[in-house]
């Protein structure tokens, strides 16, 4: 099975990287200069610098040149996945989709935006804790890809696990997104609370207090609890809301330390889909009835609607209750 990894990210790269020590991978950068570096150099220097990409790893610019793969991976930011799939034919073949948010114009998950794009092609969602800089440099790994088609599930696990790359099959394809996205906009919090300097015991609260809240939402919109505590989930959260290495989690604490999140985000090369995820998330709460207080307040910080201090005060002086409510 001959791979197409859709995005010279980070991310993109790294998991052509892993798509490389298994078969043929071709990586299409929209960027001319990535392409070319990766061919090479085997190195991509604009976006995962220092990391040595297989030799038999190759790249283009040219989106044509990835229909002759098996399949694809689409690497591209959420909000740009449907317009880059509408310009492609996938002619029936599994399209894995591999990033995290909700498309901010229409509050679709991914999986939905590509079915609606590419509606004769198998939709997968590969989720899970991973910094792309690790899983390029061969440290272990492991995901959930979820895919309804069982036949095409089993297929794309063999081609896709390495020993350093562990792919756990699920059917749930509503619960891996669901815990990708959510989890972008908990790592922005838990940010704040880093850069504000309120201590671990807070984050730790956080953490759990927020994946109540992922586990409301996920269950609302179908998903299944022991896919919300799985990778996909539980195991991104704690991943993203614990290092700099997250820019969702960075830009938190850039938030945390009283810059302005507009500032923060009109700086940044790569994009922190949490900040695009946190209003459309709310709205779809909202409709859902579905208590997210904590994403409320990343919305408000995000907006410039609060400051820091006040969002801080209105969480801690929420009305006690039951632990699983």
């Amino acid at each position: 099975m001959r791979i197409g990894v859709i995005g010279g990210g980070a991310w993109g790269t790294a998991l052509a990287q892993v798509a490389a020590a298994g078969g043929e991978a071709l990586l299409w950068a929209r960027e001319p200069e990535v392409a070319e570096t990766v061919n090479a150099a085997h190195e991509n220097r604009l976006f995962l610098p220092g990391v040595p990409l297989n030799p038999k790893l190759r790249a283009t610019s040219d989106l044509a040149d990835l229909q002759g793969c098996d399949a694809w991976l689409v690497v591209t930011p959420a909000q740009h996945m449907g317009a880059v799939l509408a310009g492609l034919d996938a002619g029936g073949r599994p399209l894995v989709l591999c990033s995290k948010g909700i498309e901010e114009a229409s509050g679709r998950l991914m999986h939905e935006v590509a079915a609606e794009a590419q509606p004769g092609a198998p939709i997968a969602v590969l989720s899970g804790p991973t910094f792309a800089h690790e899983v390029a440099a061969g440290l272990p790994a492991a995901v959930t890809l979820a895919v309804e088609d069982a036949a095409v599930g089993d297929a794309l696990v063999r081609r896709l696990a390495r020993p350093n790359f562990r792919p756990y099959l699920s059917d749930d394809v509503a619960g891996a997104e669901v815990g990708g996205a959510v989890k972008n906009v908990l790592a922005i919090a838990c940010g704040v609370v880093d850069g504000r300097g309120l201590g671990l015991n807070a984050r730790a609260a956080l953490i759990s207090r927020g994946f109540a809240e992922m586990t409301r939402f996920g269950l609302a919109k179908g998903a299944r609890a022991e896919t919300l505590a799985g990778l996909a989930g539980l195991g991104d959260l704690v991943l993203t809301c614990s290092s700099t290495n997250s820019r969702n989690f960075s830009l938190g604490v850039g938030i945390g330390q009283g810059r302005r999140a507009a500032d923060l985000l009109a700086d940044r090369r790569t994009v922190a889909e949490g900040a695009f995820t946190a209003p459309v998330l709310k709205r779809a709460a909202d409709a859902l009835g579905v208590d997210m207080p904590i994403v409320a307040a990343v919305c408000a910080l995000l907006g410039g609607e609060a400051s820091v201090d006040e969002v801080i005060e209105a969480l801690l002086s929420r009305p006690l209750r039951g632990e699983g409510v």
